[in-house]
């Protein structure tokens, strides 16, 4: 019989392998550590792999910060052919030939790089009036969705042998890799969708810091636990702060504290025997409680 679960904290870099939804890697992973609390910081498709962070216990409070992140892709294209989902999950919707060369894909990526309107998927988990845009795709309805300004920071062709294009893509949250390799194949004349897809940064973790689930399973309980990167790490780009027992006692139990400082903004929290207690917000001179480590409240 499985032990009962345990308060576990901390972030584990999760390779995900194809196949599976990035949910059901998260359950995996949660019954291998015995973990109560855990979530993940943004979807991968089945059809993907790549880095998965996911968040455990107290961490998961701090999730959102790298939700937010920049994430960076590797992503295989097929020209020709395009799908009703943008991936190798959907049926074809039509079959064209492809003349296009190296300078002509080449020629056009620089119109995707910057700040671009990207219209959702109709497949993904994207809300409307509470359910998921896919629950609508599935019953055949289609719903009018806005653009979206998001952000590809770098674009670059890494492979290219048409039908088959390997791109490399850098670019803010909530970009939709899908629609970007649909656009790409538009704007060429012949069309295109994603056969594959890989995850390779997100935020300041790469891929090569990831384990597997097969690693997972052959270790022990406490080497599982050992890979577990503390909660912070999910805000190392922040400032930090370092209070005295008393001013981080006086935070923790949701109080404002006096400190000088030149920050302003969204603040790590350290106590002086280094312990991270949370987010505050420093402003005119004051620390503000904003997001907590809930086992350091008195």
């Amino acid at each position: 019989m499985k032990p009962p679960r345990q308060p576990i904290d901390g972030v584990l870099l999760l390779n995900k392998p194809v196949g599976i939804t990035s949910n059901a890697a998260l359950q995996k992973a949660k019954w291998l550590l015995n973990a109560k609390k855990a979530g993940h910081t943004g979807t991968l498709d089945p059809f993907a792999d790549g880095l998965l962070p996911l968040c455990f216990g107290e961490a998961t409070k701090f999730s959102a910060y790298l939700l937010e992140a920049d994430k960076h892709y590797r992503a295989v294209l097929q020209l020709g052919v395009t799908t009703t989902t943008g991936d190798p999950e959907g049926e074809v919707l039509s079959t064209r030939e492809v003349t296009v060369s190296r300078a002509d894909i080449s020629a056009v990526l620089p119109r995707f790089t910057g700040e671009i309107e990207q219209i959702p998927p109709m497949h993904s988990a994207l809300k409307h009036q509470g359910r998921p845009l896919y629950e609508y795709a599935r019953a055949g309805i289609e719903i009018d969705r806005p653009p979206r300004k998001v952000t590809i920071r770098a674009l670059e062709l890494i492979e290219c042998d048409p039908p088959r294009v390997v791109l490399d893509v850098q670019c803010s949250a909530g970009t939709y890799i899908r629609t970007l390799a649909q656009d790409i194949g538009a704007v060429l004349g012949c069309g295109a969708h994603l056969t594959a897809l890989t995850r390779t940064t997100a935020g300041g973790f790469t891929l090569g810091q990831a384990h597997t689930l097969t690693v997972l399973e052959a270790l022990e309980a406490s080497q599982r636990h050992a890979l577990l990167l503390p909660a912070d790490c999910l805000v190392a780009h922040l400032p930090a702060i370092q209070l005295d027992d008393a001013d981080a006692a006086a935070l923790c139990q949701g109080r404002s504290v006096p400190h000088l400082t030149e920050l302003q903004g969204l603040t790590r929290i350290y106590t002086a025997a280094h312990v991270f207690i949370g987010l505050a917000d420093a402003d005119a001179g004051q620390l503000l409680p904003r997001r907590l480590i809930a086992t350091q409240q008195a």
